[in-house]
């Protein structure tokens, strides 16, 4: 197909193999070995073997590790024999290293000088939460890291240094430079730039080979993000720079495309993916580029192109409005032109997949497509949890959580939106995966209204969804979601079976993680209703926040007590 970013050894990953050894150049966001995820570089390696010999054993032992968000030479034994030497080497501490790191300021600045050209940097570290902090220099405790840096570039107040840690010396760079003064660009909470990556990459691994003991160098090259934010092009003004954070970025989601029967997510999440004011979403062969500020704007076609090189077979652009509560003609070809801006038009309608269950979109049909791809997790939680259940989904759209809850095989849902054409759509949906219509109601209705004359009659639920816009108007009623939301909230918790739960989401930036939950517990409350327990649901990770910011979708689950 053409939009295939996702080979299992992207070009140029594979540094070095031999039959005792396997280095690669791991790239960030991607863990070294991790059982709870199913596209650590262990199993993506393992899985690329497996593809190049079928049928052939695969051994690959794990003694080097790097942290989530650090790139660079990561190796990995092959045979069993090379285990005892290997452990040996990096478990003391004992082969070489060399990283490079992009600063704020230069380890040793004094005042408003640039600081020395080389040195060193001596801590004693102790553990932490995480990894290691840094103990004052009077400390007697902890273990002494003695680490050796020169400078490699400056451009302004930023610093590209190479650092070499001494032999047997522990290493936590971050903690390290922080202390420093001197904080490694995308480690925000150490007072770093904001980045859409940690700039720590492990340059150069130098070791004894397990056959003979020939030293072996490994080098990983810099990457261009590197000099790319060096040299200040973290904006939208380079094309060649787009294109690599988009291929960056979709490197970050490999795990995802290879998630079984699932074609449609967030390739790209504006600033939280280095491309700020713009997102790129993937449906099948096809890409949907949407632009949320004037900067974006400005750039339209430099964006176009870069993500046209991608491969795509067509893009459609839709041009978001500034503020949630502007209210714009979805439609209108200014926001939303109907045909695609580069390469052929998609099938209209197009059927996506998403963990093997089809839906409905409509790329060029205004500026929603038809499913709101922050939800996957959700749904699939949802999915998981709807055995035997009484569901209803308000404010449902064209039903995606619906079709989630009937695959899991929920007993009923009631399904409540304002829009007939919504639910006609979400009716097509429904019959895409051979659910009895009558269990599945689908009700034209102002879903405030509804709460109020119909959800008692209906109820109770045993499961409600909850995810309405931020900001609604209709002939009936007015919603915001900062002000009206518990109100909302309570009216659903009236309608729960003992024991029920609540499934409660917005992406309202003015309510807080922390706010959001005081919300739904004061909502409970509110309606008189116990709560078990009132928990927050993890952010999808292909819609990663701004550096320093959370993430725009906050989700709690509220559960009922039983008695």
């Amino acid at each position: 197909m053409p939009l295939d970013l996702w080979p299992l050894s992207p070009p140029g990953r594979l540094i070095h193999e031999d039959r005792d050894l396997v280095a690669i150049d791991k790239p960030p966001f991607v863990p070294t070995h991790a059982p709870e995820r199913s596209d650590d570089v262990h199993r993506r390696l393992t899985a690329y073997y497996e593809a190049m010999q079928p049928g052939a054993p695969v051994y690959l032992g794990v003694h080097q590790r790097l942290e989530r968000d650090t790139s660079g030479v990561l190796v990995f034994t092959r045979r069993r024999e090379a285990n005892r030497s290997i452990a040996e080497q990096i478990e003391r501490r004992r082969a070489r290293r060399t990283y490079v790191a992009l600063v704020r300021g230069t380890p040793g600045m004094l005042g408003r000088g640039k600081g020395p050209d080389k040195g060193v940097l001596r801590h004693r570290l102790a553990p932490g939460d995480g990894g290691h902090r840094v103990l004052p220099p009077s400390a007697r405790a902890g273990q002494v890291s003695t680490v050796n840096f020169r400078v490699l570039e400056r451009r302004g107040d930023r610093t590209l240094l190479a650092l070499t840690p001494e032999p047997g010396c522990p290493v936590d760079l971050p903690a390290q430079l922080g202390a420093e003064q001197a904080p490694i660009v995308g480690d925000v909470a150490r007072g770093g730039d904001p980045a859409p990556r940690l700039a720590l990459h492990l340059e150069e691994l130098v070791l004894d080979h397990p056959e003979g003991g020939r030293p072996l160098t490994l080098r990983a090259p810099i990457p261009v993000f590197f000099s790319d934010f060096l040299e200040g092009k973290e904006g939208l003004s380079d094309v060649d720079a787009l294109e690599r954070r988009l291929r960056e970025a979709a490197e970050r989601r490999a795990w995802i495309a290879r998630l079984p029967g699932t074609d449609a997510f967030r390739l790209a999440n504006a600033a939280g993916d280095g491309l700020p004011g713009v997102t790129v979403d993937r449906y099948g062969d096809f890409l949907v580029v949407s632009l949320y500020d004037e900067d974006a704007e400005a750039a339209r076609e430099r964006i176009l192109d870069a993500a046209f090189r991608l491969g795509p077979t067509g893009i459609y652009l839709k041009i978001r409005p500034k503020h949630a509560s502007r209210i714009v003609d979805a439609r209108e070809p200014q926001f939303a032109p109907k045909d695609p801006v580069r390469g052929a038009p998609a099938p209209d309608p197009m059927v996506v997949h998403e963990l093997g269950l089809p839906y409905e979109v409509r790329l060029g049909d205004g500026l929603s497509t038809g499913i709101f791809l922050d939800q996957r997790e959700n749904r699939r939680r949802v999915r998981e949890m709807a055995s035997g259940l009484s569901v209803a989904n308000l404010f449902a759209y064209t039903c995606p959580f619906t079709v989630a809850a009937a695959a899991g095989g929920a007993r009923r849902t009631v399904s409540v939106d304002v829009s007939r054409g919504a639910l006609d759509w979400a009716r097509r949906n429904l019959d895409r995966i051979g659910v009895d219509p009558a269990a599945h109601a689908l009700v034209e209705a102002d879903a405030i209204k509804w709460l109020e004359k119909s959800a008692t009659k209906e109820g109770p639920f045993d499961l409600v969804l909850l995810d309405p816009p931020s900001f609604a108007t209709t002939k009936q009623t007015r919603f915001s979601a900062e002000s009206d939301y518990k109100k909302l909230a309570a009216s659903v918790l009236r309608v729960l079976a003992p024991g029920g739960r609540l499934l409660a989401c917005t992406n309202h930036k003015g309510i807080s993680r922390a706010k959001f939950k005081r919300v739904l517990q004061d909502a409970a409350r509110d309606a008189g209703r116990g709560a078990a327990q009132v928990k927050e649901w993890p952010d999808p990770e292909d819609f990663p926040p701004e550096p320093g910011a959370e993430a725009h979708l906050k989700t709690v689950l509220v559960t009922l007590e039983r008695g």
